[in-house]
């Protein structure tokens, strides 16, 4: 039996347990190419508890290199890219640990060579020749650091707008010199490719959901699930954002009306600012859960009130696929572009927000009936063999061969 060719693939974040948006995506990817490939896998641990996940990734990759990630040690490496004129992030994730082992992962015959993420792609550089590149910058991080400058105080509106202009530079240069560059939605592949300097060409290459795992089923209710339910990482600065925008602005006129309504945050890391809402009447925090589907299942309906929202938003993805009713703001449908009305609710204000829960949690049928609708357009659109086909196109394309 012929060997099978070698593949380089490193992630800025172990890719498992897949429970946050970009571990989903990575862990997808490394999966399929590790049916066609003897993939060697090198990634950061910024959780401790995820060391345990080593076993799991060798017993399909032919080797897992894990360096650990300190935030405190990585800021202070972050302040190192003042003076080199690059992105903070990219001396957030410069680690001597790992510049050694994808040095030497570098010296076997690859067949190619994929980063995810921008911070990671200076790990594959220079090319060698003749080995494809694939950079998967998924969402221009970038935007998101200029809408992050537009609402901050100075000393941070600086630190944001320098952010967001270095970036973007990288992210051209990325596009540029790299054999394919990955977006996560065609609205990111636009802004990668119609930039100033661009001579690259950025190909989507979006998010699935698995509609069988998600659907509904027997499960024990948790004594903290909510009628309505917000899901996402709560150390990640548009989610924190948005769950404190719902509980103030949107919730009190809820409760006004409902008075017997919940609502639940779920989500690993929440700041003391979102902790503290579990003070509040109704509201309930959880934290990190091994298993988001329970609180799915038996929520009414689920939220997406995201004023900064890049590329695909998982958590809407998710509900859709659970079949219930979602209540997002535009920014949170955007490459998904469910039908607002019929298979999303979209709410922008806090007034449309307020009056959207309240007359799902007053109509079962017309949840269940949107619920329905956005879990027949997951099962139809966003299925991860098609996205996964997609990346196959790609290989082939830049030349990427298994044999």
């Amino acid at each position: 039996m012929t060997a099978r060719r070698e593949f380089l693939f490193l992630a800025h974040r172990i890719p498992y347990p897949p429970d946050k948006g970009d571990k989903i995506r990575t862990f997808r990817f490394l999966q399929h190419l590790a049916t066609r490939f003897a993939v060697h896998l090198a990634a950061f641990v910024d959780d401790p508890a995820d060391f345990a996940h080593r076993t799991y990734l060798e017993s399909f990759c032919a080797s897992v290199t894990l360096a650990p990630l300190h935030p405190a040690t990585a800021r202070l490496r972050s302040l190192q890219s003042l003076g080199r004129g690059e992105p903070l992030t990219f001396g957030y994730y410069r680690d001597q640990q790992m510049v050694r082992a994808v040095s030497l992962l570098r010296r076997k015959p690859l067949a190619g060579e994929y980063a995810f993420s921008s911070s990671m792609a200076p790990y594959l550089e220079p090319a060698v020749e003749g080995r494809p590149r694939i950079a998967d910058i998924c969402d221009a991080d970038s935007e998101k650091w200029r809408e992050y400058a537009g609402s901050a105080a100075l000393p941070m509106k600086w630190v944001y707008g320098r952010e967001h202009r270095r970036l973007a530079g990288a992210e051209t240069g990325i596009v540029n010199r790299f054999d394919a560059a990955l977006a996560i939605s065609d609205a990111e592949a636009r802004i990668f490719t119609t930039r100033r300097g661009v001579t690259g060409t950025a190909v989507t290459v979006g998010n699935g959901v698995d509609t069988d795992y998600f659907a509904a089923g027997a499960s024990t209710r948790p004594t903290d699930a909510g009628d309505v339910v917000f899901i996402g990482a709560m150390d990640y600065k548009p989610n924190i954002d948005a769950a404190l925008w719902f509980a103030d602005a949107v919730w009190p006129t809820v409760r006004a009306r409902r008075p017997l309504a919940t609502f639940t945050i779920v989500g690993a890391r929440p700041p003391s600012e979102v902790q503290t809402l579990a003070a509040r009447d109704g509201v309930a925090v959880t934290g990190r859960v091994t298993d988001v589907r329970p609180y799915l299942h038996h929520a009414r309906l689920a939220l997406a009130p995201l004023k900064i929202a890049r590329g695909v938003q998982n958590k809407v993805l998710e509900a859709m696929a659970a079949g219930k009713a979602v209540v997002a703001s535009t920014a949170a449908n955007v490459g998904i572009d469910a039908v607002a009305g019929s298979e999303i609710v979209i709410a922008d204000t806090a007034g449309a927000f307020a009056s959207s829960v309240l007359l799902l949690l007053g109509d079962e049928a017309r949840a269940r009936a949107i619920g329905a609708a956005a879990r027949a357009r997951a099962a139809r659109d966003f299925s991860w063999a098609s996205r996964l086909n997609d990346l196959d196109l790609v290989l082939r394309r830049v030349g990427v061969r298994d044999s």
